[in-house]
């Protein structure tokens, strides 16, 4: 039997206590400042970092910008009032107006039953941005709400419609809100010969 079983048999059969035989662990003096002085900067770099993640999200609260449907916007008003939204509908038909001097133009979304009067005072907007009737248009403004429910736009997008649901489009008999497309297709179908 070797020393290390003889040991552990030892071990097993004794009911003797352990006694451990190696030196009790001390602390030297110097030891507990450089422990207060490691906890002291914990402490300071928790707070540091603390303060700056309250910094980064107070400010992304005022500068984040919510996008609603006319519907949902009108709902919130109360809360929404004065901030920055982006706002999605219809154009409404027949209400697209654009003023000369200054330049400006004045229009009507809906979405739900719900209608929100909105001025954009720039005089350029998207290609498609326009009131073709038989088609609806799909407008995105982005603005600010005021307090007596009118939408002051900063940017309007209009959404075009793809060359493919364009043609579908066309087919039901709708137009383009910026020229036809079918000589398009026909032009990109006729070398393939299908």
């Amino acid at each position: 039997m070797s020393r290390l079983d003889e040991a552990l048999s030892h071990a097993a059969g004794s009911e003797e206590p352990y006694v451990d035989t190696l030196p009790p662990v001390t602390t030297s003096p110097a030891a507990k400042p450089r422990a207060k002085r490691s906890l002291g900067l914990l402490a300071a770099v928790v707070v540091m970092g603390g303060g700056i993640l309250t910094l980064v999200f107070t400010s992304f609260e005022d500068s984040a910008i919510y996008s609603k449907g006319v519907d949902e916007l009108l709902a919130e008003r109360d809360k929404l009032t004065h901030r920055s939204v982006r706002v999605e509908g219809t154009l409404v038909k027949g209400s697209l107006v654009k003023r000369e001097s200054p330049c400006e133009y004045r229009f009507q979304v809906q979405k739900k039953g719900a209608t929100l009067p909105v001025s954009f005072a720039q005089c350029v907007v998207p290609d498609t941005f326009r009131d073709v009737p038989g088609m609806d248009v799909e407008v995105t403004a982005e603005g600010k709400l005021g307090e007596d429910g009118h939408f002051t736009a900063s940017h309007i997008m209009a959404k075009c419609p793809s060359k493919y649901e364009m043609n579908d489009r066309q087919a039901r008999g709708e137009q383009s809100p910026h020229g036809t497309l079918t000589g398009e297709a026909s032009a990109v179908a006729a070398p393939g010969g299908h």
